[in-house]
């Protein structure tokens, strides 16, 4: 006898709050779904302010396997430390950011969309951005053009140290709409 799968609410581990997030999650796929072409008008601009802690950067840097000293801001058994790198104090592997691109451009207020694929992206590093950080990353719809019968948002991308202002990163990305 087969045995049927568990529900999504059964599987462990979930909080209740990871339940109700995928529960709106899954009801917003079903709601006004609009290719992100139609979504998106030239100017569109959305930010969010990102905390750059040792945590973060301990968890991406595992993930990519990039275990390089100068992103240590961290000691077993203690909150942070400054670390060490030849920019000063420990900081953030470089295209750590540009990872939270998505969660920004993507407006979770609007309609899920569909048939987006992320086509092309040049990222330009201006500083090192040090362990502790907090950033604001801007994305800018700046263009909508179609090439070989596709439709394409390109967008202009900024992070910025939300208190001194220094810019830190810059990149263009094209999205390939349906």
């Amino acid at each position: 006898m087969i045995q049927p799968l568990p529900a999504a609410d059964a599987l462990k581990p979930m909080s209740p709050l990871q339940v109700r997030q995928t529960r709106e999650f899954i009801d917003n796929l079903a709601s006004e779904a609009k290719p992100y072409w139609d979504m998106v008008e030239i100017g569109d601009q959305l930010s969010r302010d990102l905390l750059l802690s040792a945590e973060l950067v301990i968890l991406y840097a595992d993930g990519v396997e990039d275990f390089n000293p100068w992103y240590e801001g961290w000691r077993m058994n203690s909150w942070s430390i400054d670390g060490e790198s030849p920019f000063g104090g420990a900081i953030v592997p470089p295209l750590l950011v540009s990872h939270f691109v998505l969660s920004v451009q993507f407006d979770a207020t609007r309609p899920f969309s569909i048939g987006s694929i992320h086509t092309f992206h040049d990222s330009e590093i201006l500083a090192p951005i040090p362990v502790g950080a907090t950033v604001r990353i801007t994305t800018t719809a700046v263009d909508k053009f179609e090439k070989r019968e596709r439709r394409y948002v390109r967008h202009g991308v900024t992070v910025t140290d939300v208190e001194s202002g220094i810019l830190y990163f810059k990149e263009t990305r094209d999205i390939l709409s349906l």
